[in-house]
């Protein structure tokens, strides 16, 4: 196997566990906040309140989701350099706000509509450079 081959596969590696990390905290946000709309007491101090609205079975759904994604996060993160992993899932807020809109029926101002677009061109332009630009240990012996 070629070098091209091997860091291409890399590449495409890197992507798809991105992707899976994106549906993953986008499933468990919105998960979870469809459950919490349920929960009839607001959140305070009180661990026996969260440990209530734990037992909503889409606020349960979601932190499992975001548990997932957590693991995920970290298998990214052993693939790329943590600075293409960070501002590159950041698109995962431009999700939310799609989430949000679509399926949870929340209001979006302009403002909060300009602040995605800014996030998903910041996250576009990380996106467009090498993932992965630190030498491996083995490599730099």
């Amino acid at each position: 196997m070629t070098n091209l081959t091997r860091s291409s596969g890399a590449v495409v590696k890197t992507y798809f566990v991105l992707l899976f990390f994106l549906a993953l905290k986008a499933a468990g946000n919105a998960s979870m906040a469809w459950g919490m709309k349920q929960v009839p007491e607001r959140m305070a101090i009180n661990p026996a309140l969260y440990l209530g609205a734990m037992l909503n079975p889409f606020v349960a759904m979601g932190i499992a989701a975001l548990i997932l994604a957590l693991l995920t996060r970290m298998a990214l993160l052993s693939l790329a350099d943590l600075s293409f992993v960070l501002p590159v899932t950041a698109i995962g807020y431009v999700i939310a706000v799609f989430v949000g809109k679509m399926f949870l029926h929340e209001t979006v101002t302009r403002q909060r509509w300009l602040g995605t677009a800014l996030i998903f061109a910041g996250a576009a332009l990380v996106g467009s450079t090498s993932p992965d630009t630190t030498p491996l240990v083995e490599d730099a012996r």
